[in-house]
């Protein structure tokens, strides 16, 4: 008989349907879910102040490395691209849609929901730095961007309440929480890129725990698992997290992997965009080298 396995996760909804994803589908073992807070989960401070990386995974991951879960279940854009000793990611899932969403208020008529006809000084509630520096680049000045934090109830509660006319949040996530009539536009990547791991859940193990590494095996999609670890690499090159205004993009054409990566200015004002195509078992290396481009050209200045 095999051994129970408990994976962790944190409590919000969409941490919770990303949890029983995984444990619906490790089918035949005995499984079950204990919920950890993370810092991001207590805090309320915006994630500049209580720092970016890791404040939705470090809890999870003390967890693993204390042996008291044996499986951590993330959303892998939070999970930062350098690992503590001793973990490792087994698996990533098959990837949802990667792009933003433009939630729009019901209270709010717009003629047109496209990034570039929302009319002056509408209020848009964003977190991330890469979504407003995108924004600023395509509109300046001409929207408000108003900080919007919490999970996705919450920040949609905000929005019918009337402090936004308009939010934006992964369209993975509303997806998932049987929330995709509230999408009012899915903003085109070549509009606005997405954080790297965007759409995708992340099974992470310890790295000696061969039971729970091939167990979960069977969770890993290889075309999201290489188009990721593309990504990861870019951003682990250029040393940022989800609080610097990074984004990247891969894909499969065919049989060759692109890779579109970004690097803005926080104000949006300038920023760096290229591509590059390469086969599969390239993947990390593609990532890197896009990376090195971009600081060729003066991206580590943009990031500070």
């Amino acid at each position: 008989m095999s051994r129970p396995l408990v994976i962790g996760s944190r409590g919000s909804k969409l941490a919770l349907w990303q949890a029983e994803h995984a444990r619906d589908r490790l089918a035949g073992f005995n499984v079950r879910i204990q919920v950890i807070k993370t810092t991001g989960d207590v805090k309320s401070d915006p994630l500049s102040v209580i720092g970016g990386k890791g404040v939705f995974t470090k809890e999870l991951e003390d967890a693993l490395l204390d042996r008291r879960i044996d499986i951590a279940v993330h959303s892998l854009k939070d999970l930062p691209t350098v690992l503590p000793e001793g973990l490792t990611i087994s698996a990533i899932c098959e990837r949802e849609d990667p792009r933003d969403a433009l939630v729009v208020g019901s209270h709010t008529e717009f003629d047109s929901v496209a990034l570039d006809k929302l009319p002056l000084g509408t209020i848009v509630g964003t977190s991330s730095p890469r979504r407003l520096a995108q924004l600023r680049s395509w509109r300046g000045d001409e929207l408000v961007i108003k900080e919007l934090r919490g999970n996705v109830d919450t920040r949609i509660r905000k929005l019918d309440e009337g402090q936004y006319d308009a939010i934006i949040l992964a369209a993975a996530g509303l997806v998932r929480l049987g929330l995709e009539d509230r999408i009012s536009l899915r903003i085109p990547i070549s509009h606005m890129l997405p954080a790297v791991g965007q759409g995708a859940i992340a099974i992470e193990t310890r790295s000696d725990d061969d039971f729970a590494i091939e167990a979960t095996g069977r969770l890993d999609h290889r075309k999201t698992h290489l188009a990721c670890s593309a990504e990861r690499a870019f951003l682990r090159e250029l040393g940022g997290g989800c609080q610097l205004p990074i984004a990247a993009h891969a894909r499969f054409e065919r049989d060759v992997l692109k890779l579109d990566g970004l690097v803005a200015s926080p104000d949006g004002s300038k920023r760096l965009q290229d591509s590059l195509s390469g086969p599969p078992d390239t993947a990390v290396q593609l990532g890197a080298f896009l990376a090195s481009m971009l600081l060729d050209r003066g991206a580590a200045s943009l990031l500070g």
